[in-house]
């Protein structure tokens, strides 16, 4: 990232320091997730999810401290330390929000328990509302991180484009404690999937199921930490492509028609990325349940218990569908830019970078905060709410949490990793296009 300044200055030796200061950031990011884990294991916590919570602000921390240091003795800037600190509060922040739609302690996953009372349809209407309301908030708070970073720096005049990149890395800086946090939810939920599979006492399965919610928080906290750091780090990238190609603001301007274009397209790639991994999902879950029916039927001793059912096969379908239903998206991912650079020119691929951008953290923010609401309405209503285990509002619970799953676990996470892998193309393919025309521009020329 701090080749954005030696891009604008066009020299790396008058400007190490600014390269280096980036990577010793990531190094003290290392450092706090240790100082973090350290301090939380200190001592027993009653409550799973602020012992959480709070490692994650105990590396933020650590860094922003770091920071202080190196601004002023290493980069000699102290406006750096307001950058970082603006990357390590979108950071903080999106997490808060995450927590705040997704944790069963706060408004909204009740609301959409009690919306379970009167039926399916109703519990995945108040689940997409949440969801999509989850979204104002925290592109809010990205775009405040990004101004603040961006004007500190000096805007235009200066190291604006530096400062947003100061701030995808103030934001990343964090990743080791998020990353560790974020795994917390599988673990728990394939703890509490070997409770049940071990047939143990249902005190154990109560535990686990509330370690599940806590995950499940994590989980669209860690999701959310990841499209808010690929929104960043995304932005930085784009800049990074419009400096390699050199474009200007007449000619990746609102009134050029190409770059208007490649904004709609990319706005809708998003959606098709996402159909094509939902629907995936569907057919993997298709031929998983087609299996499940004719184990049943060729054994019915199954379903007593007094045979185990053939898990390898199972396994298999599941692992064979996943490899090979990804092939698609992923070459979409990668053609997409291409196709985009080649026929509309750099300006055309510039709007598909901006538009994707935009249309992403949307998507993302709303499947990841969406599935988890769903997931823990239901073990909400699990533990004793509304009817508890079993009753008409669990069942339609449970059919907003499948509706979710395939949002929050497949489709929300793969955004961020679309719109990252989109840019680092078109930055690779950005000397290509520097030097051949494009399709409109030959036809312009045609005509």
């Amino acid at each position: 990232l701090g080749s954005i300044y030696v891009a604008q200055m066009g020299t790396i030796l008058a400007n190490v320091a600014m390269v280096i200061f980036p990577l010793i950031i990531a190094g003290a990011g290392v450092l706090g997730a240790v100082v973090a884990v350290l301090i939380v294991r200190a001592r027993e916590w009653k409550n799973p999810q602020k012992t959480l919570t709070i490692s994650t602000y105990i590396a933020a921390l650590v860094v922003f401290i770091t920071t202080i240091f190196l601004s002023i003795y290493y980069l000699k800037d102290w406006r750096a330390i307001i950058a970082i600190g603006a990357g390590l509060a979108c950071g903080v922040g999106v997490g808060w929000i995450a927590e705040y739609y997704t944790s069963s302690d706060y408004h909204s996953v009740k609301e959409i328990a009690k919306e379970s009372q009167t039926g399916h349809a109703t519990n995945v209407i108040a689940g997409l509302g949440i969801g999509m309301k989850s979204t104002a908030l925290t592109v809010i708070i990205l775009v405040a991180g990004i101004i603040i970073a961006y004007l500190v720096m000096g805007g235009a005049e200066d190291l604006g484009n530096y400062g947003i990149a100061l701030a995808a890395v103030g934001m990343l800086s964090t990743a080791g404690i998020t990353v560790s946090v974020d795994g917390y939810g599988p673990i728990s939920d394939n703890a509490g999937g070997i409770a049940s599979m071990a047939a143990l006492d249902p005190g154990v399965r109560k535990i686990t199921d509330k370690l599940d919610s806590v995950g499940n928080t994590t989980a669209a906290i860690g999701k959310g930490f990841c499209i808010g750091s690929a929104t960043l780090t995304s932005l930085a990238l784009v800049i990074s492509f419009g400096q390699a190609t050199g474009l200007t603001p007449d000619k990746f301007s609102l009134m050029e028609p190409r770059v208007i274009v490649g904004v709609l397209l990319g706005g809708m790639l998003p959606f098709l990325f996402s159909a094509m991994v939902i629907g995936s999902v569907g057919r993997a879950a298709n031929q998983m349940v087609v299996e499940i029916r004719r184990q049943f039927s060729a054994d019915p001793t199954i379903l007593a218990g007094k045979t185990m059912p053939d898990y390898e096969r199972c396994i298999d379908i599941s692992t064979k569908a996943s490899l090979k239903e990804m092939v698609l998206p992923a070459v979409l991912a990668v053609v997409s830019p291409i196709a985009a650079g080649l026929i509309l020119g750099s300006e055309g691929l510039g709007g598909l970078l901006i538009g994707g951008l935009v249309s992403a953290i949307m998507l993302a923010v709303f499947m990841a905060n969406a599935g988890g609401a769903w997931d823990n309405a239901k073990k909400y209503i699990e533990e004793g709410a509304l009817g508890g285990k079993g009753s008409e509002t669990h069942k339609a619970s449970i059919t907003g949490d499948t509706v979710g799953d395939p949002l929050k676990d497949t489709a929300g996470p793969a955004m961020d990793i679309l719109i990252k892998l989109m840019s680092i193309i078109s930055l690779i393919i950005a000397p290509v296009l520097e030097q051949t025309p494009s399709l409109w521009d030959i036809i312009v020329s045609w005509l």
